[in-house]
């Protein structure tokens, strides 16, 4: 199971922290983070392996926003710097036992967090 926390309303420029609490059984290759603004479809963020660390970013959040984990607190980090009104969304993680680089396809994630709501204001 996994909990996504840390959304909230910002203004433009600021930075938030988003986590994802992992429960039970770590059996998934990565989490990913996907966020889905109103009225539009879900869009990669990022993701993260597991094991290894290594890491996906999708283009409009490079050189902002960075995924981290701790595999001993079970807990996927988001921390998203120099927000903008277009980074408005809800944020949702996800676990996926795929190959990291189909990561920004929303098909290969097979458990969903809530989702937490980020807002940006201009």
């Amino acid at each position: 199971q996994l909990q996504a926390s840390g959304g909230g309303l910002v203004q433009a420029g600021d930075s938030l922290r988003l986590s994802c609490a992992v429960s039970g059984r770590t059996s998934f290759t990565y989490v990913g983070w996907i966020r889905q603004a109103p009225g539009k479809e879900r869009e990669f963020v990022t993701a993260i392996r597991w094991n290894g660390g290594s890491t996906l970013y999708a283009d409009s959040v490079k050189g902002r926003f960075t995924v981290s984990r701790d595999n001993v607190k079970k807990t996927v980090y988001l921390q998203m710097n120099s927000l903008k009104p277009e980074d408005t969304a809800v944020y949702y993680c996800a676990a996926s036992n795929a190959i990291l680089s189909a990561a920004h396809r929303s098909d290969m994630y097979h458990t969903w967090g809530q989702g937490t709501l980020v807002t940006v204001s201009s």
